[in-house]
């Protein structure tokens, strides 16, 4: 497992990086990887979004090949991209999620956050809002795109969506939730040392599949 920093890195950039390496992962030539790193201010929308789920028709919106809707991502954000071979991991994309949230789950925890998931929508809460987003894609059984993890953004940009396609769905981060500034290099550092192990016990190698769903 190859986890790598990109820092600030522009949408288009960091998703030419997933497609090289989702091929090279598909074919045995690259490792499986986990990409983190913050974009600019961007606004996507999964392959089945709706545009009714945008509140300022004004919005400039990138429509991408994840699941989900519609979200923001910017300066702030920790965004972290998995690219994993599910073929040698069960093929259960839907443990796969539960693993994500799983793991934010954790590292919110880490932060003295209480956050859980909420029947029937991927993603992570707290008390005060959604915290953490996820939505991902599957090439060749290797995931790309991933999840968004508010540390420390400016939340006023999500009030020019429906969030993930849920209207009037609050939004919060870890530095709201704690009462103060959280730092993202002390984020960074707990994905880092937990993604991996976490992977392991969750997806370990040589899984029997469960799912058969094509992708």
């Amino acid at each position: 497992m190859v986890i790598t920093d990109l820092g600030l890195i522009e949408f288009d950039t960091a998703y030419a990086l997933q497609e090289r390496l989702v091929a090279g992962i598909a074919t045995g030539t690259e490792p499986e990887s986990l990409l983190l790193l913050e974009h600019p201010a961007v606004y996507t929308m999964g392959s089945g979004g709706s545009e009714s789920n945008i509140l300022d028709t004004s919005l400039e919106v990138l429509r991408i090949n994840r699941g989900g809707d519609v979200t923001w991502h910017g300066p702030g954000q920790l965004v972290g991209y998995p690219l994993i071979d599910l073929d040698r991991r069960g093929r259960d994309l839907h443990r796969y999620l539960r693993f994500l949230e799983e793991l934010l789950v954790r590292i919110t925890a880490d932060f003295g956050v209480a956050a859980r998931r909420v029947p029937g929508r991927t993603g992570v809460w707290t008390t005060g809002g959604k915290i953490a987003s996820i939505g991902v894609g599957v090439r060749r059984w290797v995931t790309m795109h991933g999840f968004a993890l508010n540390v420390a953004p400016d939340l006023t940009a999500f009030d020019l969506i429906n969030p993930c396609g849920i209207a009037a769905c609050p939004v919060t981060s870890l530095s709201r939730e704690c009462g103060t500034e959280v730092h993202l290099a002390a984020v960074r550092k707990v994905i880092s040392d937990r993604f991996a192990p976490l992977l392991t016990e969750w997806m370990p190698e040589g899984r029997t599949a469960r799912s058969s769903a094509r992708v």
